[in-house]
This record gives C-alpha cells, structure tokens and sequence, in this order.
C-alpha cells in the first residue's frame, strides 16, 4: 500500500512539473523590458471581459486573478503581447 501511495505522489508532482513547464514556454523569454505594465495587462484583461482582482508574475508569464463569465479564474497571459496563453 506504501508503494501505490509513493508511486501516486511522485507521478503526480511529474505531471504538475511539466504542465508548469508547459504554461511557462507558452509565453516564451522575452526580456523584462519588453513587457507591458501590470496595469496595461490589467488593462487589457478588462477588455477581454475579466473583472480583474490581481496581477501578477508567474515565471515568464502574467498570472491574472479575478471572475469571467461568473466564475473565478487564474488564466496566464504572454507579458508582450497580452494574449492569454493557458489557465492556471
């Protein structure tokens, strides 16, 4: 039983790893200075619809909290080109 529940712990912290990973890529390494402001990607996020509660770095990415379409969100965003690349 031991086994199964090491084995389960273990598959699971691999496969968030790599989805982690996967996001991180997505909004590629582009250097800080070429990143929209917070407060434009806030911006943009209320354009898009998102009732914006914060903004703020996840790796390579903008990580945007707040509701769309009723329900809370955690959605990843490119920090050049503002465009949302994955959910969180």
């Amino acid at each position: 039983m031991k086994k199964i529940i090491l084995a389960s712990l273990i598959a699971s912290a691999a496969f968030g790893s790599a989805a982690f990973a996967e996001s991180d890529n997505a909004c590629g390494n582009v250097p800080k200075d070429k990143w929209m402001t917070e407060d434009a990607m806030k911006a943009k996020a209320v354009a898009m619809g998102y009732e914006v509660r914060q903004v703020k770095v996840e790796g390579t990415c903008y990580e945007v909290y707040g509701i769309k379409d009723g329900k809370k969100v955690e959605d990843l965003f490119n920090p050049e080109t503002g465009e949302q690349v994955g959910a969180d």
